[in-house]
């Protein structure tokens, strides 16, 4: 089969390899779509901790059921769930096995989606419902992150919001979001490029490089804004973090930062706001991801590119360039499949 390996800092190739061994209990996938995400930039970089060349890269995957499902026949269309827990530890003995003190991703850990074929336990496969496209079904994986990051800090319908960044992360964030009843909602990035898709999406946007802080309270009476999600990662949007969330608001940081970064925690002391660090999802998450994306077509306009495997390095050339009109970009593995 082909796939698509990391072999060592920025470099990387299509390659035939061996198409994977059936182990009882996992589920052998023909692979349709996979998605790059942020974290495959940090393995492609070679700055990420735990991958290791050689490497199949890839956790946002989507494909068909080959054989090994002990409920779901062949030919079923379905999503990957890529975590990789232990089942043993504290937090997994609780319940929070999407925090296992051994987490691991398929595309990181081990083997990963961006090949003809992915083999992962029966339990971490998800069916895609009847209707749903399958290259929209590629979306699941990162909008679980991000319903993850609402059900896990108590957002509630009809709270105001912002978001900083207009990313594919930032701007699923702010889809969900709106699906569910979010009010007053706004994007804010320095790109203009990325604040003009956000605005085709129907968005209000804030200049990053304006007066942020200004334009949030204008739209939030003076008060601060109930929820704040950074989805950007970058020092100078922690500067603003404590200034635009209101009195008891909630900041919800979702983005993953390079570089360490700095913040005023006496204004968390003078305005008690409630900071919160989300990872990954849950199995519910994931679940209801996928519910998302069935009822909600705006999602499948996140979706700029769809690349075949031979063009590996052009896709992550594109996620590089900071001038890049691209969103999120797939490579597709599913040569005759429909």
């Amino acid at each position: 089969m082909k796939a698509i390996i990391y072999e060592g800092p920025k470099t990387i190739a299509l390659r035939d390899v061996a198409e994977p061994v059936m182990i009882e209990g996992f589920v052998k996938i023909r692979v349709a779509y996979t998605g790059i995400c942020g974290g495959d930039i940090g393995v492609y970089n070679g700055t990420h901790p735990r991958a290791k060349a050689p490497l199949i890269m890839g956790h946002e995957a989507v494909g068909t059921i080959v054989e090994g499902h002990p409920t779901l026949p062949p030919d079923t269309p379905v999503a990957v769930n890529p975590l990789i827990t232990c089942g043993g530890c504290a937090p997994c003995r609780r319940g929070d096995e999407h925090v296992c003190q051994k987490l691991g991703l398929y595309g990181i850990d081990d083997s990963g989606g961006m090949a003809d074929y992915m083999l992962v336990p029966a339990r971490r496969i998800i069916p895609l419902p009847a209707g749903l496209d399958i290259k929209t079904g590629a979306l699941a994986e990162p909008v679980a992150v991000v319903v993850h990051a609402m059900r896990e800090t108590g957002y509630m319908p009809g709270d105001n919001a912002i978001v900083f960044g207009a990313g594919p992360i930032g701007l699923a964030q702010a889809l969900a979001l709106r699906a569910f009843g979010c009010t007053n909602l706004a994007i804010v990035e320095v790109n203009a490029n990325r604040r003009e898709f956000a605005e085709n999406l129907g968005f209000d946007t804030i200049d990053g490089g304006a007066d942020v802080l200004q334009e949030v309270l204008k739209r939030t009476e003076g008060n601060g804004a109930d929820h704040v999600y950074d989805c950007a990662g970058h020092q100078s949007v922690v500067d603003l973090l404590p200034h635009v969330a209101r009195i008891k608001g909630r900041i919800v940081v979702v983005a993953h930062y390079k570089k360490k970064p700095e913040m005023d925690f006496a204004l968390g002391m003078f305005k008690e706001f409630s900071m919160y660090f989300v990872r990954v999802y849950r199995d519910a998450d994931f679940k209801i991801a996928v519910e998302l994306l069935c009822r909600e077509p705006d999602f499948a306009k996140l979706i700029t590119h769809a690349l075949q495997p031979e063009d590996a390095q052009k896709g992550f050339d594109m996620m590089l360039d900071p001038e890049t009109d691209a969103v999120k970009i797939l490579f597709d593995f599913k040569g005759g499949m429909q």
